[in-house]
């Protein structure tokens, strides 16, 4: 392996060794309109060569159809991967803005079962609640998926947009490894209340889309005119319309520390969101999503990039002037239920 990636860190007290960048495996089959499978698997297998051992997946990109592809690469790395999927969360591909959010423990269950089997794996590494259903007790939901630690299915266990609250109330039932939420430049509602919940409580941040879903590399101006039509980015406010036109703008201080980087958009970007650890000195593995294995190499070069305090300075204003929401309904995220 090269050095780019190869540093590891802890996901929680007693939690897996991982690289300090994961890579997110769901555009790579799903969401974000067509992909080259060959290119894809091409990039997992180079993400491994270049560090990346933390793999992230669910049963709800594309009805388990992530899983299935990441079978074959998983059972030919078994013991160099760490394999994440969730539970408790799809997408009826007749309305792409519905979300349908299960956290009974009979679906667990069942969901576990599903995706043991379509990953093809006899027990999964790290194992998320994907969505709050606010309906059924954490306690209850997260005692199911204790369960399955103790039955050997499920080695450790994570929760994905929760709540500060939700967080402690789960940490009290059975140990969290790492806590999944959105985190970027343009997204930083979680540092209110859940950032200083999971420094407390010992809990990695595992952020997703910390390139902003790719609008922060600058891959995309406006969803509505650059991105296909099966792509879900055309269904979250702050890339379409008049919202993606006054966000674009604010790439421009990206640009400059980008340019005295001699870096990209997207690795300042990452850079950012991997300092964060040092910044309020707890443990942060991003995931960036890429189906291109020069993606992969770019964006694992982004963790040796360390930003100056005025460079930090410079991009700190940017998520308090970003126009829109993350979701079109946000109570499925953290911040709308704090």
């Amino acid at each position: 392996m090269t050095d780019s990636g190869t540093t590891k860190v802890q996901l929680g007290d007693g939690g897996p060794e991982v690289g300090v960048q994961g890579l997110g495996c769901m555009g790579m089959s799903w969401a974000y309109g067509p992909s080259d499978a060959k290119e894809a698997r091409a990039t997992l297998e180079r993400a491994l060569e270049l560090g990346v051992t933390l793999y992230d997946t669910a049963e709800g990109y594309g009805a388990g159809e992530n899983e299935k592809f990441l079978s074959p690469f998983i059972k030919a790395h078994r013991d160099e991967v760490v394999i994440a999927t969730k539970y408790g969360l799809t997408t009826p591909a007749s309305d792409r803005t519905k979300r349908i959010i299960r956290n009974d423990p009979a679906y667990i269950r069942q969901a576990v079962e599903g995706s043991l089997k379509r990953l093809d794996v006899d027990v999964i590494d790290l194992y998320y609640m994907h969505r709050r259903d606010v309906n059924v007790p954490i306690e209850e939901s997260v005692g199911t998926m204790a369960e399955l630690v103790r039955e050997g299915k499920v080695k450790h266990l994570g929760l994905s947009e929760v709540t500060a609250g939700e967080l402690r109330a789960a940490q009290a039932v059975h140990p969290i490894a790492a806590v999944q939420s959105e985190w970027s430049l343009f997204s930083r509602d979680i540092e209110a209340h859940v950032v200083p919940a999971v420094r407390e409580l010992g809990v990695a941040l595992v952020p997703y889309s910390p390139l902003g879903r790719g609008f922060l590399t600058g891959s995309f101006a406006n969803a509505d005119k650059d991105l296909s039509e099966d792509d879900v980015r055309r269904t979250q406010p702050r890339f379409t319309g008049d919202n993606a036109a006054a966000n674009a703008a604010l790439l421009d201080p990206i640009r400059s520390v980008a340019e005295a980087h001699g870096a990209s958009l997207g690795q300042i970007a990452l850079a950012w969101v991997q300092q964060q650890a040092t910044v309020h000195d707890f443990t942060v593995v991003p995931i960036p999503g890429t189906t291109k294995r020069t993606r992969v190499e770019e964006n694992t070069a982004a963790t040796r990039i360390v930003l100056t305090e005025d460079e930090l300075a410079l991009l700190e204003p940017i998520a308090s002037k970003v126009a829109g929401d993350r979701y079109p309904d946000m109570s499925f995220a953290s911040a709308g239920r704090e």
